[in-house]
């Protein structure tokens, strides 16, 4: 069972939600709440694994308070506006509710949080699974040479296989890869520690690819590598 908060400014479709999330065993609904501010204070006592975010809240859209959490919690978008769909999925969200919305929409939304959730909590065996054109990707973490970013994309290559395109953020898929494996070393490129042929100049040569060091990102880097 994944646990879970909503945040809706309107109490009908909090309740809703309650009664959905109380006729299934996959999903535990926490604390609802009307208010960004207060559905934030809880969160930084109280992490979960999913959120049901309303896109049109007056004081702060579901997409800007999402933004501003930490990159890795999964979420599930409810908006009345299928306009909207678009930018929810810019975030690498799970799946939009389009109000008013069934329980077997629901279901379905949920069993995709779920699948996600299941194989995230993989990574540490070798696999990111990645959403791409609406299903799940299987990634080996061993075959990813380095990611570019571009615009609201990111590109990953890999080795001996064609490149794949993901729509995510640069913070997102970095929070999903091994830590000790992988370096963010400009605002456009995350590189494969393991595929460092050479350094020299500020520049990272990889087989056939050379990467510039950021400014912003030099510090870390080299701090990094003169333990």
């Amino acid at each position: 069972m994944i646990n879970a908060i909503a945040l809706d400014d309107e109490l009908p479709a909090l309740k809703i939600l309650e009664n959905f999330c109380g006729k299934t065993e996959l999903v535990r609904l926490e604390a609802t709440f009307i208010r960004p501010g207060e559905a934030l204070a809880y969160l930084r006592q109280n992490p979960v694994d999913l959120l049901f975010l309303d896109i049109n809240m007056p004081s702060q859209t579901g997409i800007e308070f999402y933004g501003s959490l930490k990159p890795g919690t999964m979420a599930i978008f409810t908006t009345a506006y299928s306009e909207y769909a678009v930018e929810g999925f810019n975030l690498n969200a799970i799946d939009y509710l389009l109000k008013p919305f069934t329980f077997q929409r629901f279901l379905q939304a949920v069993d995709k949080a779920v699948e996600y959730f299941g194989h995230r909590q993989k990574k540490d065996a070798g696999y990111l699974f990645l959403r791409i054109d609406y299903s799940l990707v299987k990634i080996e973490i061993a075959a990813i040479r380095f990611i570019e970013g571009m615009d609201d994309y990111l590109k990953i290559h890999l080795q001996n296989k064609p490149p794949v395109m993901v729509r995510m953020t640069m913070k997102s898929i970095l929070s999903q890869l091994p830590d000790q494996q992988f370096i963010r070393v400009h605002r456009s490129y995350i590189i494969a520690v393991s595929r460092i042929l050479n350094i020299r100049n500020k520049v990272i040569y990889l087989e056939e690819k050379e990467i510039p060091i950021g400014i912003s990102y030099e510090k870390d880097f080299f701090t990094r590598f003169s333990k």
